[in-house]
């Protein structure tokens, strides 16, 4: 049965453990990162992300959740379904109505005060149906923006949005940035303790592929306890399906088994970094 990260993430912030989000497409991913999980004893958090609705026409989030339910049922490990970058209340709301049982608002974008006023708008409808709710705080770009200072997030504001919003998780900017660094990561890791000296929620990474796996292990040390990790995934993903075309005449299930693989083995390696393996 899928459950709110919620507990989840109380568990790995007294643990200090951090544990893995990485988004899904399609039901197919979905399963590997199930695989990979169960075969850790790792809690899983399954992302998907409102803009992957947008590559994928005539998807029913209803569906989906039913599938992703059964699915989740087959492995004897905590499963929760995120929202991953909800850009609205409405977004948000629709999730929540379809059976996700955690969302994301993602007002980095926005002002402080909008930021506040809508992510408090969509715990407050979260918070009665069961749905726990991530927020965001500073603005994790893309390798163009990395090293703008004023993007990453501030401590003191962290500590006015946690208490005025009543989120269960923080996502903060300290450095990392979503899809492939241009350069050499610049984490915060100062920055990261100030944080965790100011509020009192589990606290999430988001842009994980490419920072590497010592420094990641050093994030989750200094109080990170979610960790996205998508683009990774689809790099070893797409490099298995390439080699197998390659081939002279490439066999259609050892190419599907083999990308399978490919992603099982690069996840886990992912948990043992983020030290949830035999968590369960």
């Amino acid at each position: 049965m899928l459950q709110s990260m919620s507990e989840m993430l109380k568990k790995a912030r007294i643990g200090r453990y951090a544990i893995p989000q990485p988004d899904f497409v399609n039901i197919e991913m979905a399963a590997m990162y199930l695989e990979a999980a169960s075969q850790m004893g790792s809690p899983l958090i399954l992302g998907y992300g409102e803009d992957y609705r947008n590559t994928s026409e005539g998807v029913d989030l209803k569906h989906m959740v039913r599938i992703i339910e059964v699915l989740a049922n087959e492995y004897p490990i905590p499963v929760a379904l995120h929202l991953d970058h909800g850009s609205s209340f409405e977004a948000c709301a629709e999730a929540i109505a379809a059976g996700f049982t955690s969302v994301m608002f993602d007002g980095s974008s926005l002002p402080f005060e909008e930021n506040i006023a809508i992510t408090k708008r969509v715990v407050d409808m979260a918070h009665p149906a069961g749905v726990s709710v991530e927020g965001e705080l500073g603005y994790v770009g893309t390798a163009e923006n990395a090293d703008d200072d004023s993007r990453l997030t501030d401590p003191e504001m962290a500590r006015i949005f946690v208490k005025e919003t009543g989120v269960d998780a923080l996502a903060v900017s300290i450095g990392t940035v979503h899809g492939e660094y241009r350069g050499k990561p610049n984490i915060r890791l100062d920055l990261l303790s100030e944080i965790r000296a100011k509020v009192d929620v589990p606290l999430v990474l988001h842009g994980a592929s490419g920072t590497g796996h010592d420094i990641l292990r050093q994030c989750v040390s200094h109080g990170i306890c979610k960790v996205n990790v998508y683009t990774d995934l689809v790099k070893v993903m797409l490099g298995s399906l390439k080699r197998d075309l390659q081939q002279d005449k490439p066999n259609l299930v050892s190419v599907l088994d083999n990308m399978h693989e490919a992603v099982v083995q690069e996840l886990k390696a992912y948990i043992k970094t983020f030290m949830s393996d035999g968590r369960v």
